[in-house]
């Protein structure tokens, strides 16, 4: 395995930040960058060995601290949205940021996107391991408890790479990390519309007009987001109003049983996710519209990425009858994620 470090850039405050790249035998290359953990390039083979840039990211700091569409970064302390941001645990209320319409989404503006986090970098002959650690203090965007939450991204030689996540408090708290990569395995040729998506999930959340779920799991069957079967996205993209921002419930969450599998049949590009988290949230890149130009001068214009986020549901904290996110002093908060590159 080989891994290359640099700096990346410094932050607004003076503070250097680096970039590490894996390059894997079997032609995967990934570049990940202490500051919000973000996977700022995947480049992937397809069928006839062509390697191409297949996610949405920069090739330099600068871009990323304007601001983007969570291109890539590690999210928390909460993925997706919590209603109105608030919740509360043991009576007493917690008031987040309110970022997203009425809501609060992906840890509030201020975030673990935004960290700078410490790094510790291992590996061997097939396998390389960037372990990112830091602290959010407690009453950080709103969220009671110290918390320390470790990102272990390890990179093997068989174009695999796992993400590990890590957490403890001092205080109860609610928690619900996850990697934000928007990917495009045509090599950003064309938009998403020709992928075809394999979802193992017999029911997505049913949500409002705010995009917060009623509390409903609904059947996929013979609908828009029936993915039982390997099916293209362009027509779900433009039968469901506002396209694909849904998070579907996994029929077996746990790292041995395919979640999701993203196909380009052209290219051949195919990526598979497993995941230990109880769902996964499509996102067909809805709200890109051509601000922001990355890899090779890519315009992200709408529907140019598509997002497979593993995760718990939203507003968990506040729909008991979902899986919880409430993790306690003592207890650990664990889960893994992994993403396999391959062809058809």
């Amino acid at each position: 395995m080989k891994v290359k470090t640099k700096l990346f850039g410094h932050t607004h405050n003076g503070h250097e930040v680096q970039l590490f790249t894996f390059d894997a035998a079997k032609g995967l290359s990934i570049s990940i960058t202490n500051f919000g953990g973000i996977i700022t390039s995947v480049k992937a083979p397809d069928r006839l060995g062509n390697t191409e840039e297949i996610t949405a990211g920069f090739d330099n700091l600068e871009q990323y601290l304007k601001g983007h569409p969570h291109f890539g970064v590690i999210v928390g302390r909460f993925a997706n949205r919590i209603a109105k941001g608030k919740f509360s645990i043991d009576g007493i209320e917690y008031n987040l940021p309110i970022n997203n319409g009425p809501n609060h989404l992906h840890g509030g503006d201020n975030g673990f996107h935004s960290k700078l986090w410490s790094y510790a970098l291992e590996g061997d002959e097939t396998k390389a391991t960037l372990t990112l650690s830091c602290i959010s203090d407690d009453m950080e965007e709103g969220y009671p408890g110290n918390l320390e939450a470790t990102v272990k991204y390890t990179v093997y030689d068989n174009n695999t790479l796992d993400i590990e996540f890590f957490a403890n408090t001092d205080a109860p708290t609610h928690v619900n990390l996850t990697s934000h990569g928007y990917f495009n395995l045509s090599g950003f040729r064309e938009d998403v519309c020709s992928h075809e998506l394999l979802l193992n999930a017999s029911h997505y959340l049913e949500i409002d007009e705010t995009q917060i779920p009623t509390g409903k799991l609904a059947e996929c069957k013979n609908t828009y987001f029936d993915f039982s079967h390997p099916r293209t996205l362009g027509p779900s993209i433009k039968g469901i109003e506002g396209g694909i921002d849904h998070c579907f419930a996994l029929n077996e969450p746990n790292i041995n049983t395919r979640a999701a599998e993203l196909t380009h049949p052209a290219s051949g590009r195919r990526l598979s996710l497993y995941c230990t988290q109880p769902g996964v949230q499509v996102y067909t890149g809805n709200s890109l519209d051509g601000n922001h130009t990355g890899h090779n001068g890519t315009v992200y214009n709408n529907n140019w990425a598509v997002c497979l986020e593993m995760q718990h549901f939203p507003d968990t904290p506040n729909q008991p009858h979902f899986p919880s996110t409430l993790l306690k002093p003592g207890e650990e908060y664990y889960q893994q994620a992994r993403f396999t590159f391959d062809t058809i």
